[in-house]
């Protein structure tokens, strides 16, 4: 287990506790949040080693590599998809008509295959060797290590995206630096993460399945992200809100706390959540999407 120091913010190496968590989907272990004293940056510490860390991934139970259809919530969440693709390949061709782009954390190869489809020069990087190998395979899709990056000439790419995979970087501001290398200037960087400060997370609290830990080594919220990017030199251009995700969120968040009802609740809990951050008007939904340019 790798206990963290110090803050990968602020580098201030006091914490407070936060809360204790139970890794409900795969091993059934607790973990604790800490809390940075500084700048309130929420931590997953101590955590399981770089080599032990490939093991909570390893179910059929997680969606992102196993591409399962077991259970109604799976099953809604595979419909939605093909819905929030569409939404993201008209978020690129906004950006940029016909980018060259890297998808990091491709997993099941979905968006990368949307990419093709839509005539997007891009390949993705996928750690998990059995994952990698089967989006390949079904989508005859460029895929490669993690180890890839680093043969990358320095400002080629004109567009990066993380699509829920930055709260699962170990090395989180060494990746930064990576990605900033390899852009161009002006390029973006576009990053999709929860958000530990929205109403379902303060709901469920210790049952709030965006914590997803030991997966989840990192906890955002609006504040905390855009101040670590900006020490990267990446300029925030704006804020989106991922909809759906607080829905798909509750309702596996009920299913943790065994609510028989849990579907009906996690729906409500859902547009309640999404309700209060329409009307706040502060960027506190469930999930929101991250869009920064690199100065």
């Amino acid at each position: 287990m790798i206990s963290i120091r110090s803050c990968p913010i602020c580098n201030l190496e006091q914490f407070e506790d936060y809360l204790k968590i139970k890794d409900h989907s795969i091993s059934g272990e607790y973990f604790k949040l800490l809390k940075c004293s500084s700048c309130q940056f929420i931590l997953t510490s101590p955590r399981p080693d770089d080599e032990q860390l490939g093991k909570y991934y390893q179910s059929k139970e997680y969606i992102s590599h196993s591409d399962t259809n077991i259970g109604i919530v799976n099953k809604i969440y595979r419909i939605i998809r093909n819905y929030t693709l569409k939404q993201k390949i008209e978020l690129i061709k906004n950006l940029n008509k016909q980018p060259n782009l890297i998808d990091i954390g491709s997993g099941a190869g979905y968006f990368l295959d949307a990419c093709q489809k839509a005539g997007f020069n891009g390949f993705g990087i996928e750690p998990d060797e059995t994952t990698r190998a089967g989006s390949i395979s079904k989508f005859n899709i460029q895929v490669f290590d993690e180890s890839y990056l680093n043969q990358i000439p320095e400002s080629s790419i004109d567009l990066i995206s993380m699509w829920h995979v930055l709260e699962h970087v170990p090395a989180l501001n060494q990746r930064l630096q990576e990605i900033y290398k390899i852009l161009k200037p002006n390029a973006y960087l576009i990053i999709a993460v929860p958000n530990c400060s929205s109403f379902d997370s303060k709901h469920y609290k210790e049952y709030w399945a965006g914590y997803d830990v030991p997966r989840h080594l990192w906890h955002f919220t609006p504040n905390t992200i855009i101040k670590l990017l900006s020490q990267h030199s990446f300029m925030h251009i704006k804020t989106l809100p991922m909809y759906f995700d607080s829905y798909y969120v509750s309702m596996l968040s009920e299913k943790y706390k065994h609510n028989f009802l849990g579907l009906i609740y996690g729906v409500a809990i859902g547009f309640l959540s999404n309700a209060k951050a329409f009307f706040s008007k502060k960027n506190r939904y469930s999930s929101q999407i991250y869009i920064f340019s690199k100065n």
